[in-house]
């Protein structure tokens, strides 16, 4: 099996969000490595007032969010009544098609936060599908041991693992994607077959992890190179996102909240939202 190679790591900045929230985010909208990704925000605070605003009602057009928690609740209502709270360790996903007006909110548990945001591209023949929401409990995603000191966690598509083949709750994205996190103590390898046809990317949230000599610290993105698996050892202890998918030949514009293919796309998303025609 060929082992994909670090090809570009990214390091993670400060920015901010919504009402203020505080974040730190790693963003490949004009970085065709990144697709069918396009941002990873990550939520991490031991301080109400990094994210006490939250994220207020705003739109959404041509992508898809998956929100994932570690430690902390999320709640969420948007335009087509849907209202869901995550608990600890659960994950979200909407699919904005050709329109969602949606709010959010973290709230800390033991005084916690710390959580994820994935932006997903649409493929252009479903941009303007109708919008979509799912929500996943704790119970709900795929967990397996490898041993006492390393877990994984699958939340969307599938994962090979020594010949075991996990399947994620969420397997409607609009194009195919593998999101997975793995827990794991210093000394610990995560080797796992990946579709060669995959973009892989690898997001080191807690210690440090290494691949093929190539030390990843924490709030760092790894971007693997072509290959037919991942083989990801933990240098102290360390968590970590695998984000793998079939990317999107497709030109990407990108304003605010609107991701479509073109400018005058993004035009109409503007004027549909202004004139109430948005959703």
């Amino acid at each position: 099996m060929a082992i994909r190679h670090v090809k570009q790591l990214i390091r993670s900045h400060p920015s901010a969000d919504g009402d203020g929230v505080k974040i730190q985010r790693v963003a490949g909208f004009d970085n065709p490595v990144f697709s069918p990704f396009l941002m990873i925000d990550e939520l991490k605070s031991t301080s109400a007032d990094d994210y006490i605003g939250g994220f207020p009602p705003h739109p959404h057009r041509g992508i898809e969010t998956l929100t994932y928690m570690l430690n902390g609740h999320f709640q969420h209502k948007d335009h087509m009544g849907n209202v869901g709270e995550l608990r600890d360790g659960g994950a979200q996903w909407m699919s904005a098609g050709r329109g969602v007006i949606h709010s959010e909110m973290p709230i800390m548990t033991a005084g916690q936060l710390h959580g994820f945001q994935i932006w997903i591209n649409l493929p252009a023949a479903k941009k303007m599908q109708p919008a979509d929401y799912a929500d996943f409990q704790p119970e709900m995603l795929t967990e397996h041991a490898l041993n006492d000191n390393s877990l994984i966690r699958v939340i969307a598509g599938d994962l090979t693992i020594r010949g075991t083949t996990l399947t994620g709750p969420l397997q409607k994205t609009g194009v195919a994607t593998t999101i997975a996190d793995w827990h794991a103590s210093r000394g610990e390898v995560l080797t796992s077959c990946l579709n060669p046809d995959f973009q892989a990317l690898i997001y080191v949230y807690r210690g440090e992890a290494e691949i093929k000599g190539v030390s990843i610290d924490a709030g760092t993105l790894a971007v693997l190179d072509h290959g037919e698996g991942i083989e990801v050892s933990a240098k102290q202890d360390t968590g970590l996102l695998l984000l793998s998918g079939l990317p999107l030949n497709e030109p990407v514009v990108h304003y605010g909240p609107f991701v479509m293919n073109s400018l005058e796309e993004i035009e109409q998303a503007i004027t549909d939202y202004q004139n109430g025609q948005f959703v």
